[in-house]
C-alpha cells in the first residue's frame, strides 16, 4: 500500500495521468468530429511518427528522410481524394528515389537507412491512416471506436490479469513484465468490451449483422495483433538502444510510444470487419 501511495504521489505518475486524460479527451473530440479534422490530425500524427522512426536511424534530416516525408504526404493526398489505387506507385516511386540517393551518394548511407525509408511509410503512414479509413466507412462513427477498445482495452485488461494471475513470461527479453496469462486476458477482455459495445450501439449500426458477435471477434483478433505491435515497437527501440521515440507527449514519450499498438489494431479492425462481412 505504501508503495502504491508513493507511485500515486510521484510527479512522473501525475504528469502521465494528466497528459493521458488530455490525450483521451482530444481523441474523443477529433474522432467524433471526423471529416477534415480527423484527416489532418491523423496526417500530422503519421508524419510525426515517421520523423520519430527516422530519427532512430539518424536520417530524420537527411535527403532520404525528406523523400520519405514526400512519399507520406503523397499517400495522404491520394487518401483525401479517395484514390489510393495509386498508393503502390507512390511506394515504388519512393523506393526508386531512395535507391537513387543511395547510389549517387554512396557510401554516405547504410542499406538499413534506405530500407527504413520505405518501411517507415508502411509502418506509420499507411497503418495509421486506417483510423481515418474506418471512420469514413458506413457506420464508421461507431466502428472506429473498436480500434481504441481493442488497443487500450487490451492494455488495461492485460495489465490487471497479468498482475493477478501472471506466472509465465511471454517475451522476457523485450518486455519482462508481460505474461502469457496477461496477454490472453487482454485479448479476451478486449473481446468482451467489444461485445458490450455492440450491445449498446447495435440498433444504430446498419450494415453489420449481429454487432455483438462481430465486435467481439473483431476486438479479440485485433487485441492479439495489438500486442505484436507493442512488442514490435519495443524491439525497434531495443535494437537501436533508444528508451523512447520522443518526448512530445509528457509522461508517455513520443507518438510511437503511445500509439504503437494502435498502428496494428486500426488495419486489423478494418480487415476483421471486412472478413466477417464476407463470411456471414
Amino acid at each position: 500500500m505504501d508503495r502504491l501511495l508513493e507511485i500515486l504521489k510521484s510527479r512522473k505518475f501525475q504528469t502521465r495521468l494528466i497528459s493521458g486524460i488530455a490525450l483521451v479527451l482530444l481523441a474523443v473530440l477529433v474522432i467524433m468530429r471526423g471529416g477534415a479534422l480527423l484527416f489532418f490530425v491523423m496526417m500530422a500524427v503519421s508524419m510525426v511518427g515517421l520523423f520519430e522512426l527516422y530519427r532512430v536511424v539518424n536520417m530524420e534530416k537527411e535527403p532520404i528522410g525528406f523523400i520519405g516525408y514526400a512519399g507520406g504526404a503523397a499517400y495522404y493526398a491520394l487518401l483525401w481524394f479517395r484514390d489510393v489505387t495509386y498508393g503502390l506507385p507512390v511506394l515504388i516511386g519512393v523506393m526508386m528515389g531512395l535507391m537513387a540517393v543511395f547510389v549517387f551518394t554512396y557510401p554516405r548511407y547504410r542499406t538499413e537507412q534506405v530500407t527504413v525509408g520505405l518501411f517507415g511509410i508502411l509502418y506509420t503512414v499507411v497503418m495509421f491512416s486506417y483510423v481515418y479509413k474506418v471512420r469514413v466507412m458506413h457506420d464508421g462513427k461507431y466502428l472506429v471506436w473498436l480500434i481504441f477498445l481493442s488497443s487500450w482495452g487490451c492494455d488495461t485488461c492485460a495489465y490487471v490479469v497479468g498482475m493477478l494471475f501472471g506466472r509465465h513470461h511471454f517475451a522476457p527479453v523485450l518486455s519482462p513484465k508481460k505474461t502469457l496469462e496477461g496477454c490472453i486476458g487482454g485479448a479476451i477482455g478486449a473481446g468482451i468490451l467489444g461485445a458490450v459495445y455492440g450491445a449498446l450501439v447495435g440498433e444504430a449500426v446498419e450494415e453489420v449483422i449481429n454487432p455483438c458477435l462481430a465486435f467481439f471477434i473483431a476486438c479479440l483478433i485485433s487485441a492479439v495483433i495489438s500486442q505484436v505491435g507493442d512488442l514490435a515497437a519495443s524491439a525497434i527501440k531495443r535494437d537501436h538502444g533508444v528508451k523512447d521515440y520522443g518526448d512530445i507527449i509528457p509522461g508517455h514519450g513520443g507518438v510511437l510510444d503511445r500509439f504503437d499498438s494502435m498502428l496494428f489494431t486500426a488495419p486489423a479492425i478494418c480487415f476483421a470487419l471486412f472478413l466477417y462481412g464476407q463470411l456471414v
